[in-house]
């Protein structure tokens, strides 16, 4: 797979767009990077999964999938060997990605979490009663 097919993959999400992040291509959904290419070099590209996909595709396709290093690999972050990707492959794990971009996060659900209320702090109250 060249780095062309891919962005053109990618591009063929639903609200997909092609931005530019530390020097290198980026495809983005509702503003966050679900993936992209160049971050190893030409024939490299990257997709954000969940650690539980990235080791699932890992452990299936090695020759083409593998953790980025450091604390970003460790949170799902995947390089891909594009030369040993196939489109079929490519779209399964690009698709991936872009959910976990555009799901709604556990997190914004959680109370204190995104999307949340602000609750005031007992600084911001002390503030108010200031006033």
């Amino acid at each position: 797979m060249t780095p062309a097919a891919f962005a053109k993959l990618a591009l063929a999400l639903d609200g997909a767009t092609q931005g530019t992040h530390g020097g290198h291509p980026d495809f983005r959904a509702g503003g966050k990077v679900f993936a992209s290419t160049g971050f190893k070099g030409p024939d490299s590209a990257t997709v954000k999964l969940t650690p539980e996909q990235q080791e699932m595709l890992v452990a299936a396709e090695p020759a083409i999938f593998t953790p980025v290093t450091g604390t970003w690999g460790h949170r799902g972050y995947t390089m891909i060997h594009l030369p040993a990707a196939d489109a079929t492959t490519m779209k399964s794990a690009l698709a991936m990605a872009w959910k976990n971009v555009t799901a709604s996060s556990p997190r914004a659900a959680r109370p204190g979490g995104r999307g949340s209320s602000p609750k005031a702090s007992p600084r911001t109250k002390r503030a108010v009663r200031a006033r």
